[in-house]
C-alpha cells in the first residue's frame, strides 16, 4: 500500500470517527468548569462533562481544532468525566463542548463552554457618570476605558449568575478608547459591585486584569452622619488632615466620597466609648490634589442601604496661588454691638474669589466674587449690625474659578474686638457631631484674662471704699464718745485755760430724752463759779432751738429738771 494511499485511509477513517460522534442520538450531556469560565492566567480549573451511566468515555473538543482535544475515562459511577487544566493560559482559551460514547452509540454534543483567561493585559479603568452616589431608583452609567486599543470591552457584576454586557469600543478625543454602559434603575435590595475587561476582537477569550471594583451606593435608605475636620477647612500644603464621619447610627462601615469623582474610599466603622459608630480618612500629607467637596456615608456590611449624605464638607488649600492679597478693616479694629464693620480685601493680581476665613472656625467661609477698582481687585465683607459673635481673627485668600479650593498664601491677619464683650468671639465652632469643638485662637484666652483682671480691680477698689467709709465711722464714735458729758467739768477746764484760750465762746446744748408738751426750763445748776462769762445755753424743744444769754450766774432756788438731760458743749474757736 502505498504511503499515500495510507494517509488517506486514515484521514477517511478519522472524518469518519468525528461524523459518528456529531451524529449521535443519545442525549446530549452536562459541561462546566470549576471554580468559573474565567480564569486567572497561571491558575487551575476543571472542566466537567456529564451524561449517562453507561458511557464508556468522554471526549472534548475546542472550536478551532479539527481533532478530539482531550479524552477520559469515565469516574465512578461513570456518568461523567473530568478535564483538568493545571495553568491557565491562552492556549487553552476558547469554546469547548464535549460528548460521551455508550454501547449503542455517540451522544449529542453539549452546550458550548467559553473558558476565558484573564490578566494578558492591562487592566482598564472603570468610573461612574455622574456619582457612584445614586438614590434608589435612579439611573447611571458606567465608563470602561484604556489607552492600549481595546476594541471591545466587557462589564461584570460581582454577584454570581449575573449577565455581563458587551460593548464595542469607541475612541474619546482624548485619545482614550472607551465604552460607555447604562445602568439602572437601581434599587436597595441588591449588590451594585461592577468589574469590566478589555480585549482584541481577534482573541475574544483572552481578556485583560480586572478593573478595579466599582460599588454604586445606594444613599438616601437610612438616617444621614456628620463629616467634620479637628483641623478646620482651611489647610496648608504638607500638613497632617483627617476627616471624621460620625453618626448615632451604628454602622459597619464608612465611605467618603469627593465631589466630580469616582473615588470611593472606604472604611470599617468602629465604636466610640460615647456610643457612636465612625471612621477617620486620613488626607495626609496635604496636597493640591486633596482640595475640595467631601461628603460620607454610613452603611451595613453585605447590603447596597446607604445612608443619607452628611452635610457637605470644603476642604481649602493655601499657598496653591503666588500672590497675597491685604486685609483692612474700616472703620477699625474696635467696635460696639450693633455697629457696622466693612472687611476689604485687594490684590494686585488676577482673583475671581476672595474669601474670608475666622480662625477657630468649623463652618464654610464666605466667599464674595471680585470687582476691579482704581488698579486692584477686591471684595468687601460687610457684618451690620456686630454682635460678640464676631469678634476674632480674620484672614482673606483670593482663588480662580479653574481651581476654587486652591487658594493664594493668606492675608496679614485682622482682629476685630467688640467692646463690652470680654472674652466673648462668639460661641466655639459648632460641629455636626457629638464630639468636641476645636479649641478657639489665643485671643480668646486673651480677653478672658482683660475680663478678669478688670473684674478683680473693681471688686478691690469696692473693697478699699468699704474699709474707708468704715474706719470713718470709727473716727467719728471715738471723737463723741472722748467729748465732755458734764457742762461743769468743760467749764473747770475752760477757766483754766489762759487768756488767749478764755476767749473762746462755748455753746451747750441740752437734749432731753422725753420732750414736754409746753417746753423745758434751762437747768440752772451750775455755780456762779464755775459759770464762765459768755456762756449760751440751747435748749431744743420739739425741734424748736431757743437761744438765751447769762451775764451772771443762774439761780440756785430753782429745782433742777424731773426729767433727765443730755448735755453736749462745742467750743467755738
Amino acid at each position: 500500500m502505498t504511503p499515500i494511499l495510507t494517509a488517506l485511509l486514515c484521514l477517511g477513517l478519522s472524518v469518519g470517527s468525528r461524523d459518528s460522534v456529531q451524529a449521535g442520538t443519545l442525549p446530549k450531556p452536562t459541561i462546566w468548569a470549576e471554580p468559573g469560565s474565567v480564569i486567572p492566567m497561571e491558575t487551575s480549573v476543571t472542566l466537567w462533562c456529564k451524561g449517562s451511566l453507561k458511557a464508556q468515555k468522554y471526549v472534548l473538543y475546542k472550536d478551532g481544532y479539527p481533532e478530539t482535544w482531550e479524552e477520559q475515562k469515565p469516574l465512578e459511577p461513570k456518568d461523567k468525566a473530568k478535564f483538568p487544566i493545571t495553568d491557565m493560559t491562552s492556549v487553552y482559551a476558547g469554546r469547548y463542548h464535549c460528548y460521551y460514547e455508550s454501547p449503542t452509540g455517540w451522544s449529542e454534543p453539549s452546550d458550548q463552554l467559553e473558558l476565558v483567561v484573564t490578566g494578558m493585559h492591562s487592566k482598564p479603568s472603570l468610573s461612574v457618570l455622574p456619582s457612584p452616589i445614586v438614590p434608589s431608583g435612579g439611573n447611571v452609567t458606567l465608563q470602561c476605558g484604556s489607552w492600549r486599543g481595546f476594541n471591545r470591552f466587557i462589564l461584570m457584576r460581582e454577584v454570581e449568575g449575573q449577565p455581563s454586557w458587551t460593548r464595542d469600543s469607541q475612541r474619546a478625543p482624548s485619545g482614550e478608547f472607551q465604552a460607555l454602559f447604562p445602568v439602572g434603575p437601581v434599587i436597595p435590595s441588591l449588590m451594585w459591585t461592577f468589574r469590566c475587561h478589555g480585549f482584541y476582537s481577534n482573541t475574544p477569550q483572552v481578556w485583560s486584569l480586572p478593573s478595579d471594583p466599582l460599588e454604586l451606593l445606594v444613599s438616601g435608605v437610612l438616617g444621614k452622619p456628620s463629616l467634620l475636620t479637628q483641623q478646620g477647612p482651611v489647610v496648608t500644603s504638607g500638613q497632617n488632615l483627617t476627616l471624621q464621619c460620625l453618626s448615632d447610627v451604628s454602622y459597619d462601615r464608612f465611605a467618603l466620597f469627593k465631589e466630580g469623582t469616582s473615588d470611593l474610599l472606604q472604611l470599617h466603622g468602629r465604636q466610640t466609648q460615647a456610643g457612636f459608630s465612625g471612621a477617620d480618612f486620613s488626607l495626609s500629607p496635604v496636597k493640591s490634589s486633596r482640595g475640595g467637596q467631601y461628603t460620607c456615608y454610613g452603611g451595613h456590611n453585605l447590603s447596597s442601604q446607604w445612608s443619607a449624605p452628611s452635610d457637605p464638607l470644603d476642604i481649602l488649600v493655601t499657598g496653591q496661588l503666588s500672590y497675597t492679597p491685604s486685609l483692612r478693616v474700616h472703620p477699625g479694629p474696635t467696635v460696639a454691638p450693633g455697629e457696622n464693620v466693612t472687611l476689604l480685601c485687594q490684590s494686585l493680581s488676577n482673583v475671581d474669589t476672595f474669601l474670608l476665613s475666622k480662625d477657630g472656625a468649623a463652618d464654610a467661609s464666605l466667599r464674595l466674587r471680585s470687582k476691579y477698582r482704581a488698579g486692584k481687585y477686591e471684595a468687601e465683607f460687610s457684618m451690620s449690625p456686630v454682635t460678640p459673635a464676631h469678634g476674632g481673627t480674620y484672614r482673606c485668600y483670593g482663588s480662580i474659578k479653574t481651581s476654587p479650593y486652591l487658594l493664594s498664601y493668606p492675608s496679614v491677619p485682622v482682629e476685630i474686638l467688640v467692646s463690652g464683650s470680654f472674652g466673648h468671639h462668639g460661641p466655639p465652632p459648632t460641629m455636626s457631631s457629638p464630639t468636641a469643638a476645636p479649641a478657639q485662637g489665643p485671643s480668646w484666652y486673651l480677653y478672658v484674662l482683660i475680663g478678669a483682671s478688670v473684674a478683680f480691680i473693681l471688686m478691690l477698689c469696692l473693697l478699699i471704699l468699704l474699709l474707708v467709709r468704715q474706719q470713718r465711722r470709727g473716727k467719728c464714735r471715738k471723737s463723741t464718745g472722748d467729748a465732755d458729758p458734764e457742762p461743769k467739768d468743760r467749764g473747770l477746764q475752760d477757766s483754766s485755760r489762759p487768756a488767749a484760750v478764755a476767749q473762746e465762746e462755748t455753746l451747750y446744748a441740752a437734749v432731753q430724752d422725753s420732750w414736754p408738751e409746753d417746753g423745758v426750763k434751762l437747768d440752772h445748776w451750775a455755780t456762779a463759779s464755775d459759770a464762765p462769762p459768755d456762756v449760751t445755753y440751747a435748749q431744743l424743744n420739739h425741734l424748736t432751738l431757743r437761744q438765751k444769754t447769762s451775764a451772771s450766774s443762774p439761780s440756785q432756788s430753782e429745782e433742777p429738771p424731773a426729767e433727765p438731760s443730755v448735755y453736749a458743749a462745742l467750743a467755738i474757736h
